[in-house]
């Protein structure tokens, strides 16, 4: 009997939380207090502007899907196949994005490239100009932060799919007398199909869910997703659902040509032996190697470089000058010794924490019910999890605001605009996919035998599952929870909509210190949550290794 109820009351808990909002969205995008209308929809379709922004969204993730993806490939391949020195710290340095909010990265790129950046500054200094040189802004600026920080999905995709390849399909393409080039054309691409397709799918995603970086540098340059936050402010609450539900669409668009490109189901082929580096002839070759490799790891971390640059500075010693004249800890200090300064912090890890935990918890109950996937609730509960991953965070601001901005019980919904819980709600649903993926697919790869083994010697079904799986399932539960934690500590495009003054987090403090050009204070801000989120990944990290 249990085994029927939980199931089917965790379907119930995913249908709530994850399909009614977007049912509401549907709803109100064609309705309205005189009745149904597709007048919303109309004036979507006619608006030039409005087309104007899904197509720049359609085109900024081709762009980054097609730049990022050449550029992680190809260092996925670089660091994992070629031989050079230091070549261990380049892979260390270059997965590092991976953890940095986006907020963080976007704002270090204005600390680099900005007007008042630090490369604009030592132009100016140079060349005596009274004026910034440049105006880092507009569908340009976009497309390089989006490659110089999404890349890093593919890079440790390919990364990931290499250590499983098989060497001997290396060697039999050598003995057949095929070149470096034709191997790689040949036998290695192909088979790294499934990664670049999850590489492709993870970036096509990421940047329609795009607002920080639109927002900061996008100038005329509009998307959807700053197109409904302004289209909402505005007041036009049906031509914004309307927006959200084209999103959608474009979003799944993705999903669907990412599952035709092999990345979605697919598998590569391997045996978990990583193919040996390959040392080149010549040590002038392996330096020059060297020398690409660090020259692309400094270019793709000199913005996070320039972000603790800019926090060591303190304000107005660094104007029109090459280098600051002055440098000080105090940003840091202001941080610490300031209670309002400080409190966005209390506040975003007290959200991050709570919706990780409740997240994992949940997660854990689907992956147990939804373990054998032969069984449609199964796959419903599969389904479920995996729906908040394949819709922007702004889309589901826009549902949640919608679905608990009224009182109606009996359809699950209560009036939590304003309160301190939304925001928590909406990280909790956002983290659903990061932490639920991965542990279903860890329990599938348990051997059943292990549960037997236990019944068998008397233990009941709780004491199984906490003695057995539960320690078994400890590490990937430990790790998805910590990626989970990072996303809701550094989330903005969520948080920019649902947010209340008591519940201000680190990413909107970063925001208005900038726009009250406290630029040492916005710096410090973004490498302290940047060195929490580090933090999180290696306690994560370490409970693995140790389990």
């Amino acid at each position: 009997m249990i085994r029927r109820v939980v199931p089917a009351i965790l379907l119930l808990i995913l249908a709530w939380l994850v399909v009614e909002p977007m049912l509401l969205v549907a709803l109100d995008a064609v309705r309205s207090d005189a009745g149904w209308t597709f007048a919303a929809v109309r004036a979507f379709l006619v608006e030039r502007n409005e087309w104007r922004a899904a197509l720049n969204s359609l085109w900024l993730a081709l762009a980054s899907v097609v730049l990022g993806g050449v550029l992680g490939v190809s260092l996925g391949l670089l660091t994992r196949l070629a031989d050079f020195p230091g070549r261990r710290i380049v892979s260390a340095l270059l997965a590092l994005p991976a953890v940095l909010p986006p907020l963080v990265g976007v704002v270090a790129f204005l600390f680099l490239y900005g007007e008042s950046g630090v490369i604009a500054r030592m132009v100016m200094a140079v060349t005596g100009a009274d004026t910034p040189p440049w105006r880092f802004e507009g569908a340009g600026a976009v497309v390089l932060i989006h490659a110089t920080t999404m890349y890093v999905y593919s890079y440790l995709l390919v990364r990931g799919a290499l250590a499983t390849f098989d060497p001997a399909l290396l060697e039999a393409a050598t003995a057949l007398g095929a070149g470096r080039w034709r191997t790689l054309g040949t036998v290695v691409l192909p088979l790294l199909r499934p990664a670049i397709g999850n590489g492709a799918l993870l970036t096509a995603l990421s940047s329609l869910a795009s607002f920080s970086a639109p927002y900061v540098f996008g100038g005329g340059f509009r998307v959807l997703p700053t197109q409904i936050v302004s289209t909402r402010l505005n007041g036009d609450i049906p031509i914004a659902m309307v927006e959200t539900l084209a999103l959608v669409g474009l979003s799944l668009v993705a999903l669907l040509l990412a599952s035709r490109l092999g990345g979605v189901g697919a598998r590569g082929a391997g045996k978990g032996i990583a193919p040996a580096p390959k040392r080149t002839g010549s040590r002038r070759s392996r330096w020059g190697i060297a020398l690409v490799a660090w020259g692309f790891t400094g270019w793709l971390l000199l913005p996070h470089l320039a972000l603790a640059v800019v926090s060591l500075v303190p304000q107005g010693a660094w104007n029109t000058t090459a280098l600051p004249t002055a440098w000080t800890i105090g940003n840091y200090l202001t941080l610490v010794t300031d209670p309002v300064r400080w409190r966005p912090f209390g506040t975003s890890l007290w959200m991050a924490s709570a919706s990780a935990l409740v997240a994992a918890v949940l997660a854990l109950g689907v992956a147990v019910a939804a373990r054998d996937p032969r069984r449609p609730l199964s796959r419903w509960l599969e389904g479920g999890l995996a729906l908040p991953w394949a819709v922007p965070g702004t889309v589901y601001a826009i549902a949640l605001a919608t679905m608990f901005s009224m009182a109606q019980p009996a359809a699950g919904r209560f009036v939590l605009i304003g309160t301190l819980w939304l925001l928590p709600l909406a990280y909790l649903i956002r983290s659903l996919p990061v932490i639920g993926r991965p542990v279903v697919a860890a329990i599938r790869g348990l051997d059943p035998a292990l549960d037997e083994a236990a019944t068998s010697l008397g233990a009941g079904a709780w004491r199984a599952f906490t003695t057995v799986t539960l320690p078994l399932l400890g590490p990937v539960l430990a790790g998805a929870a910590a990626l989970a934690f990072v996303t809701g500590l550094g989330d903005f495009m969520t948080s920019i909509i649902l947010y209340t003054y008591d519940t201000r987090p680190v990413s909107l403090e970063i925001l208005g210190a900038i726009r009250q050009g406290q630029l040492g204070v916005a710096a410090a801000y973004g490498v302290v949550l940047t060195m929490l989120s580090t933090g999180a990944f290696l306690l994560a990290e370490r409970s693995r290794r140790s389990t």
